[in-house]
């Protein structure tokens, strides 16, 4: 009886194409199974277009606040003038309770960028429109425990532990700021 595949000169025959065929098989199968819970792991459309936020600054004036919002949270943007600038560089370092300076929290000294949530327990201070309570520093209030924030958004007063975060951002120009 003669066999449909031949063995060839390394002593192939149908059961090792049988085994390498069913191999095959079976990776593409488990292949094919994983990949939609692999491709379930990576983040959604809704949060891929959170990831970075531009902002057009060029309508902003000195000594204005606005609030933009990135990955669900508030980010206060001040455009800060020159007395403001110098005031909060003045400060002694040994006044405050998270030792930051100002020019380690600004890219670009006339744009202060943070993240608008209290480092207490996270409640939104007060201090974007211009007849809010901004605290005894001029900042931001926090209304909820009475945490009182600089105009660099450092903490000055009451039971927050640390500053006001500064999120990853970008300058593009003089008039684009890009966040994430």
């Amino acid at each position: 009886m003669t066999s449909l595949i031949d063995n060839g000169p390394h002593g192939e025959n149908r059961r090792d194409f049988l085994h390498i065929a069913t191999g095959t098989l079976a990776a593409t199968a488990l292949a094919a199974t994983a990949w939609p819970l692999i491709d379930s792991m990576n983040p959604s459309a809704d949060i891929l277009s959170q990831a970075s936020v531009e902002i057009d600054l060029s309508s902003l004036e000195p000594g204005q606040r606005i609030t933009a919002k990135w990955r669900g949270q508030p980010i206060f943007i001040d455009r800060r003038t020159q007395a403001t600038i110098q005031a909060v560089r003045s400060e002694s370092l040994a006044d405050l309770k998270d030792l930051e300076t100002d020019e380690a929290r600004a890219i670009n000294p006339e744009y202060l960028v943070v993240i608008g949530v209290c480092t207490h327990l996270g409640c939104i201070p007060l201090g974007q429109a211009a007849n809010a309570r901004r605290g005894n520093w001029g900042g931001w209030f926090c209304p909820c425990h009475g945490s009182h924030y600089d105009q660099s958004g450092r903490i000055r007063k009451g039971p927050a532990p640390k500053n006001l975060k500064v999120p990853p951002y970008i300058l593009s120009g003089d008039s684009q700021l890009i966040i994430g």
